[in-house]
């Protein structure tokens, strides 16, 4: 039978990424620590940490069996908030996960006020490009910036903004290519695209009742919006980027707004993903809520109202 206190030790020395930080953090020895997760291995007869006086490496199987422990954890703090009743002031740890970009564009401004607006919340940030699935990695909020509809689930859904897209380009591409006027013209000019996926390969853009598809020519591809933002600086070509993220460069001169009279049909939702029964702690609540908050700020829209 597994010691449950071994898998906390186990998780923490991970969370901390290291025997000695963990140690410090939690203001048990060291050898403490070793000693636990060494009997936590030799229970299952498996490494999870490889560990030398240079070296902390989380196995394969450490990995897989960290995020199941986790997990574990995650249910036993909210069952043990449901018995303490932290109604009054929200405290604990919350765990939010969301793409590099997100993290650094917008995240990054956000939580430090997080942090200090409740003294007793504990924030981590997971900021990472792959797919993460929230229940099984224990992650408490999860922001998703999207253009198309995100796939149904079993996690709670909060619409929290949406962003238009701006046309832009480089004042010396325009120079050497000519400004379009109108969106047919960019037929013949290169773009900066998201995805070589045929849907992506097509722009619509609005006008009152008018709708205009064209087809740019395929120049460069980057599946995250920084990347391209980068590529227009550099002249390569014309991109479709969110407001937020090409506003700056517009303002500083880098960048030049095009076809300002058409509206892109598309557009970045950010939406946060909540899991049901995490969603109902005092502390998740709160970062949902200041999140929704701050990132309609961002985004220049009202906050909808909470779920």
């Amino acid at each position: 039978m597994l010691n449950l206190n071994d898998l906390q030790w186990f998780v923490r020395v991970v969370d901390h990424g290291g025997f000695a930080a963990a140690a410090r953090a939690l203001e048990v020895p060291k050898s403490t620590l070793s000693k636990r997760v060494a009997q936590l291995e030799a229970t299952l007869g498996v490494c999870l940490i490889q560990r030398s006086s240079r070296v902390f490496v989380v196995t394969d199987t450490g990995q897989a069996f960290y995020r199941h422990a986790a997990a574990m954890l995650i249910e036993a703090e909210a069952a043990e908030n449901v018995v303490r009743g932290l109604q009054a002031e929200p405290a604990g740890i919350v765990r939010i996960t969301a793409s590099v970009t997100t993290a650094q564009l917008v995240l990054a401004d956000l939580l430090p006020g997080l942090a200090v607006r409740y003294p007793k919340l504990q924030v981590m940030l997971h900021a990472t490009d792959r797919f993460v699935d929230l229940v099984q990695e224990g992650f408490d909020i999860g922001v998703r910036d999207h253009s198309a509809p995100l796939p149904d689930s079993d996690l709670v859904q909060r619409r929290v903004g949406r962003e238009p897209f701006y046309t832009v380009a480089a004042p010396a591409y325009l120079s050497a290519r000519g400004i379009p006027v109108h969106p047919d013209e960019l037929a013949g000019h290169d773009a900066l695209l998201l995805s070589p996926a045929p849907s992506a390969l097509v722009w619509t853009f609005v006008r009152g009742g008018e709708t205009c598809a064209v087809r740019p020519v395929p120049r460069f591809f980057a599946d995250e919006p920084w990347t391209l933002l980068q590529a227009a600086h550099a002249g390569v070509g014309i991109g479709c980027l969110p407001r937020g993220l090409s506003q700056p460069s517009i303002e500083a001169g880098r960048l030049v707004r095009l076809l300002s009279g058409f509206d892109f049909a598309g557009g970045m939702t950010t939406t946060l993903l909540i899991s049901h029964r995490r969603g109902q702690l005092p502390s998740v609540r709160a970062a949902v809520d200041f999140l929704a908050e701050g990132i309609a700020r961002y985004r220049g829209f009202e906050a909808p109202a909470p779920v």
